[in-house]
């Protein structure tokens, strides 16, 4: 498939997670109605909890997270792929959780999962601090997801500085890269925009980008902007800083276009550091 409308839900998550859920499906069941085939949620979507206690009380094993459940009957239901953006998983004989993204096919059925690789240990000039390598597992491997649109490279919020790891993904066939995210309304303000379409233009790829918006537990903000942008550099849709969705027309066809425009993925040379 080629052409199809893809959409991208834009919430507020909080630490209840049966209201995250609800109302994560129904801008996911707007989108449907508005003809998105491919709906990608945020990082953090089922929670957004403070500390790294009521995180892992929240997170359930993967054969019993209630929102896992929750995805697959509404992928089944809308009849369309998800990308449900993280969700937190306990991993055995750990006391971190994995922060997992999964890819559901309109069968219900888990096409992939793919665990945040790079973790954001970080403390901002403003005196915003954050140490998820604390809280959460790293990953250790890259996930192409083989949907009905083709494959798509799954990434998570913070991998989005990490440009070898799309890199990688385009040269595996990836002609969508996935970057859900709950990006830090400092770091959004100054770069979201900016990286998004970045690793868009150096690869050749759509990117579709659903984050979180708003005022979270714990004095935590998020940016919003939620993002889809063609192979070009083109922002097609923009979610704002309000919850809700967006939807753009992707046309695949566009990606070989400009891959043969611009053929910089074939035109890399290795090189030595000096």
């Amino acid at each position: 498939m080629t052409r199809f409308v893809a959409a991208c839900v834009q919430v507020n998550s909080r630490d209840v997670m049966s209201d995250n859920l609800a109302r994560a499906a129904t801008y996911a069941r707007d989108a449907s109605a508005a003809g998105a085939r491919l709906i990608a949620f945020p990082e953090n979507v089922s929670m957004m909890s403070f500390g790294g206690e009521n995180v892992r009380a929240a997170a359930f094993p993967e054969d019993e997270h209630p929102g896992l459940v929750f995805f697959c009957d509404l992928a089944e239901e809308l009849k369309s792929t998800l990308i449900v953006g993280s969700l937190h998983v306990k991993v055995a004989d750990e006391d971190r959780v994995a922060n997992r993204c999964f890819v559901i096919g309109p069968d219900g059925k888990v096409i992939t999962s793919y665990d945040k690789i790079h973790m954001f240990d970080v403390d901002l000039a403003n005196g915003e601090s954050y140490r998820e390598s604390k809280t959460f597992r790293p990953g250790n491997a890259a996930r192409l997801a083989d949907t009905e649109f083709g494959k798509v490279g799954i990434s998570i919020c913070y991998d989005v500085r990490f440009p070898h790891l799309f890199r990688d993904y385009a040269k595996a066939g990836a002609k969508i890269l996935s970057i859900p995210a709950a990006f830090t309304r400092t770091t959004g303000q100054a770069h979201w925009h900016t990286l998004l379409k970045a690793r868009a233009i150096e690869n050749g790829c759509f990117v579709i980008a659903a984050a979180q918006c708003g005022d979270h537990p714990g004095d935590r903000q998020t940016f919003g902007h939620s993002l889809i942008i063609d192979p070009w550099g083109q922002v097609l849709a923009d979610g704002g800083t309000d919850p809700g969705f967006i939807t753009a027309e992707i046309d695949l066809t566009r990606v070989d276009e400009i891959r043969r425009m611009v053929p910089s993925l074939g035109n890399d040379r290795e090189y030595k550091p000096s």
